[in-house]
Order: structure tokens, then sequence, then C-alpha cells
């Protein structure tokens, strides 16, 4: 009996100590066994991914009723949030019973028992919301995985994994930084296709706007649907290191030249399939979506319509309720380095 015990509490301490990799908003007991659940995979060195993916599990939770878990990536030695820490996000084994899957990864290089999660996901043919980084969201160099890397087949566009899970997902990868790092910001403006789409219900033409650049991408070559698409503006004010923004305004104006003719869409939705026998599904991606980026209350709408869009929801006449869940602290976007988390010790917990 006692040995009973031992081992019960052994699994409830693993358990618990697993449990606290990630968080979880919603799905409280006696929550509506019909309840949603979203899966929502942080993990980028660049554009905060850490601070906005909470802040959206929370409207989503709050706001909308779903359960919603946020993944990391941490640092085994540590257990601390580390985007610097490229190989380990716990908790991917939640996507089997997950009904979306947001994600904001960079460049990851997942081990096989990590990865596994995501393609079996893929080959289930359930929607996926991309922001930003997702696009080029892994760089696997071994394993069984090396087809989601971005640079998977990247001279040949006709192969079903060209540009890897980016490609596969959203029609390619990121090419460029189309509107300059930092110095050129993006609104966003509906083509005429798409002014009566329900993705954007409550969103005025111009309303999204975002202080990162505008992404290249082939144009020509992508099979999407385009909602959105980015105006590169010229900043007007100085430059400034030390705003969150960078001098960067909403108020803005247009870039004059060849940037803005054509622009590039930021927004747009694609159906997808798993080579390898999967079921049809559809993805939506957009380039803009650091956590600055998502302080712009047209983009977190256009980012929550989508989710009803996707789980066959009917967005309002107004569009979603968008209205922050306790306070949002962002960080300018940039790179700060592995020294600078190990010092942080930022552990899920805090972001409740």
């Amino acid at each position: 009996m006692r040995q009973l015990v031992m081992i019960c509490l052994l699994v409830f301490s693993c358990l618990s100590v697993r449990s606290q990799e990630w968080i979880t908003f919603g799905g409280e007991e006696g929550a509506n066994k019909n309840q949603k659940h979203i899966v929502l995979i942080s993990g980028d060195e660049e554009y905060r991914s850490e601070e906005s993916m909470p802040m959206l599990a929370k409207i989503l939770a709050k706001r909308h009723g779903y359960k919603c878990t946020v993944l990391f990536a941490i640092d085994p030695e540590t257990g601390n949030i580390n985007p610097e820490v490229n190989n380990n996000i716990p908790g991917l084994d939640l996507l089997e019973n997950a009904d979306l899957m947001i994600i904001n990864t960079r460049w990851r290089r997942l081990p096989d028992d990590q990865m596994k999660y995501i393609d079996q996901y893929l080959r289930s043919g359930k929607p996926v919301l991309g922001l930003r980084t997702s696009n080029h969201g892994f760089n696997n160099k071994e394993g069984n995985y090396i087809h989601y890397s971005s640079e998977y087949k990247k001279e040949n566009p006709e192969h079903p994994w060209y540009r890897g899970f980016g490609g596969l997902l959203f029609g390619d990868h990121y090419v460029r930084h189309h509107g300059k790092h930092k110095h050129e910001s993006t609104r966003g403006v509906f083509p005429e296709t798409a002014v009566n789409h329900a993705i954007l219900k409550g969103i005025d033409d111009g309303e999204i706007w975002g202080p990162t650049d505008v992404y290249g991408c082939r144009v020509a070559h992508l099979p999407i649907t385009p909602l959105v698409m980015g105006q590169v503006l010229e900043r007007k004010g100085t430059f400034n290191i030390n705003d969150r923004f960078f001098g960067m305004r909403s108020t803005d104006l247009p870039l004059a030249g060849p940037k803005n003719n054509p622009m590039l869409p930021v927004a747009w939705l694609k159906a997808y399939q798993h080579p390898d026998n999967g079921k049809e599904g559809i993805a939506f991606h957009t380039s803009m979506g650091s956590s600055t980026d998502l302080e712009n209350q047209g983009l977190r709408r256009l980012v929550v319509n989508t989710v009803y869009f996707l789980l066959d929801r009917r967005i309002p006449k107004k569009g979603t309720n968008v209205a922050y869940v306790g306070e949002y602290y962002t960080t300018a976007y940039g790179f700060l380095g592995k020294e600078f988390w190990d010092n942080r010790k930022l552990k899920p917990s805090h972001l409740y």
C-alpha cells in the first residue's frame, strides 16, 4: 500500500512539474463539454510571442469562451522561458485534442518526439492560424522532419514541401524585408476582392497598423485569398531606439515609389493538405504579429475574427470583442540574447 502511495505521489509530482511549463486559460471544471480547445505556440527570438500569445489567450478564453493553452520555448535546465533555446517546446502533445493551432515560432529545431505532434495535427486537416515568423517557423537539420525547414526544396516551387512548413501551410516563407526594418511600418489596406469578407467585420479599411515592416513574398505564385494588403509607410519622425515603435506612428504617410506599386499581401487564407494522405484543411497567415503590432485593435480583431471563421462560428456584425483582459505590456521587437533571458528568470506561471 505504501509503495502504491509513493508511486501515485511521484506521478502527481511529475505531472505538476510538467504542467508548469505552459499556462491554460478557461476550461474550468463544469465548463461546456463541447468547449473548443486552442493551443497557442510561442517560440521566436525577435517579435515577443511570449508577450502576445498569453494576451490573445486571455481574450479568447475570457471574452469568447475557449479553452486556451499557451506553450513556450523552455530552457530544460532552468525551466525558464528562453526563446534563444530553439529545440524545446514542451506540451505539444496537447495538440492531439486541440481544435485550432495558433503558431508564432521562428526557425525552431525541435526533436522528433515533439515535431510528431505538429505533423499529426496537420495530417488531421484541422485549421492553423500563423503569425509573423511562422512562415519560417522551423529549421530542422536532422531527424524525420527536415522537410519542415524553411529552406527545404527552395529551388523547386512545385514540390509539396517547397519551403517547408511555411510553404505547405501558407504558400511561401519569409523572403526578405520589403519595408525597411524598424524604419517603415505597415498599414493594412483591404483589396476590393475582400472588402465584404466576414473576417474583416468591425475593422475599418486602414485601421490596421503595426511597427513591423511588410514581408516580401512571391505574390504571383501564391495560391491564396488575400484579405489585407500591406501599405509601406515612411517614418516622418526621428528614429528612436528607446521607443517600442522606433519613432514610427500610424499617422505616417505612404512611401512613394515602387514598394507600394503593387502592395504585397500581409494577411490571407490558403487551403492546405499534408502530402502523406492528410485531410484537407485551411490556414490563415498574417506576416504582422509582433507583440507591439497587436496593441492595434484592428489587428487583434483580425486575429480573433479569424479564430471564429476557422472554427465555423458566426462573426458578429461589428466584429469580435478584443478588449484586453488585464494589463498588456509590450517590448520593442529585437534580439535580446540568451543572457538576457537567463537573468530575467521568466516562468510561464508569471504570465497568468
